[in-house]
């Protein structure tokens, strides 16, 4: 089957049975309290020397239109350090990236520490945290940027700046499909529609724009469920087809 894969912008591979990064300079934000109440200023503090596992902030809400997460957020570095991210770009830990569970990659978002109201910019170009309750995991750049590298994780805000994709609201998981061919020209993804149809169900070809070219991709199902993915996609390689694993 060569021939059958080109390589895409923005093309995620997640898993492979036969198996961009874009930075930008950070714009930190320092917001300080002035003319409130000495009162107010009091009630305030106290508040943010709560421990973040005390802070009770809401989960996913809008802000000036933006969508944006409140939660816990942590920070890896070192032992990932050169390492490949989710979006196949290599972890550097002095960029001002991060990992997400659900946002597309290469979403830009504004992360704002709820403690001290300091602010960064970072890309999501890795998937994570997968420790229970936490939202992101910044890079040590950004969680150095942030003041959180000491006490390893703060309550934070997301809010989403931009995305590759539309993003209405944040998904609490990512859905899953298999991709098992890309071609320039449609007849080709057609072709290939057609003779793995005979086997299997839902084969179906997704268009990518980008530029001045379109992609032609060849996937087959949906799947909530990764280790469902899996199981379908050592079938389809049994079958002689290859099949990659990509986040839908």
């Amino acid at each position: 089957m060569n021939g059958f894969f080109l390589q895409e912008p923005f093309g995620i591979i997640t898993h492979s049975m036969t198996a961009k990064p874009f930075h930008r300079l950070p714009r930190v934000r320092h917001r300080h309290l002035l003319g409130v109440p000495t009162l107010l200023i009091l009630l305030l503090v106290g508040a943010c020397s709560l421990p973040p596992s005390k802070v009770k902030v809401p989960t996913v809400s809008q802000v000036h239109g933006r969508v944006t997460q409140s939660g816990i957020a942590s920070w890896y570095g070192p032992g990932f350090h050169g390492k490949a991210t989710a979006s196949g770009t290599v972890y550097n830990q002095n960029d001002f990236t991060a990992a997400h569970q659900t946002l597309p990659l290469g979403t830009r978002v504004m992360v704002t520490n709820l403690q001290n109201g300091s602010s960064t910019e970072v890309t999501i170009n890795d998937r994570g945290p997968f420790a229970k309750a936490r939202i992101i995991d910044l890079s040590y750049a950004a969680g150095a940027t942030l003041g959180m590298i000491g006490p390893g994780t703060i309550p934070v805000r997301l809010e989403v700046l931009d995305s590759p994709q539309p993003v209405q609201s944040i998904p609490a998981s990512l859905n899953y499909t298999i991709q098992i061919g890309s071609f320039l020209e449609r007849t080709n993804a057609q072709q290939l529609r057609e003779r793995v149809a005979g086997f299997f169900s839902d084969v179906t070809i997704v268009p990518l724009s980008s530029k001045d070219t379109i992609y032609y991709r060849v996937r087959l199902g949906t799947f909530a469920d990764r280790n469902a993915a899996e199981a379908q996609a050592r079938r389809v390689s049994q079958a002689g087809y290859p099949a990659i694993i990509v986040e839908k």
